[in-house]
Order: C-alpha cells, then structure tokens, then sequence
C-alpha cells in the first residue's frame, strides 16, 4: 500500500495535495483497494463550493458506492474529467491520474485537521487489528 510523504490525509481516506494556491484531492490506495474495481465516478462541476468533510463527489466499484469528502474547504477550479471515461484511473494510479479535483483552499489552517503521512500510516494499521 502505498502513502506518498508529500501528502495529507482523512479518516475517510482521501488525500490532499497542498501546492502554492492550490489542492488537489483524490482517495488514497487503501480506499482504491477497499473499494474494488472502480467503475463509475461523478465527479464534482467546476465553479462549485466544496466543505471541509462534507460530500464533494459519488464514486462506485463492484463492491459499494460512497462518498468522497472534501479535505479542505473551498472554490472547485478543475474536476478530472477523464475520470468519466476511464473510472478505473483511480485503481491504477490514485494519487497521479486518478485525481479527482483541484480546489482553490479557502483557509489553509484547515491543514492542522488532516493527517500526516505518519499519522495515516497507523490509522490505517489500526483498522488492519
């Protein structure tokens, strides 16, 4: 399984990348794993408002449907559009191709309620017991 060190992360298993002005989110390798084969992913418009933890897209595999949540609050810039096509981007390559959105952050003091890498990394080994 892999957690990339430049990353930040939720109890929902989403990641977020914080460069310059903005964040670019997606779900990490464990969820992608969890949830199976991907096969469909709504993913959000841009222009629209995203909420720290609160529903940003609808993501569906042969296992489940669930929500993915905004790690940070703010303005949706882009929205991976190939995701539409090609669902399964997100099981080959979450954390480069498979992105889901990139938001322009609101309040970067957001950051403090997310998990570092270290922080994810035994979060998840908990759920493993």
């Amino acid at each position: 399984m892999q957690i990339p060190d430049r990353l930040f992360y939720t109890k929902e298993h989403e990641w977020v990348r914080l460069e310059k002005d903005v964040a670019t989110i997606g779900i990490t390798d464990y969820a992608q794993g969890s949830l199976g084969d991907i096969t469909f992913v709504d993913v959000p418009k841009a222009g629209a408002s995203a909420k720290q933890f609160k529903p940003l897209a609808a993501i569906e595999s042969v296992k489940a449907a669930s929500d993915i949540y905004a790690p940070v609050s703010g303005e949706i810039i882009k929205a991976n559009s190939e995701l539409t096509a090609h669902p399964e981007l997100i099981n080959s390559s979450p954390y480069d191709k498979g992105w889901i959105a990139v938001i322009r952050p609101l309040d970067v003091s957001e950051k403090k309620n997310l998990m570092n890498p270290a922080d994810y990394t035994k979060y998840v080994e908990g759920l493993s017991k």
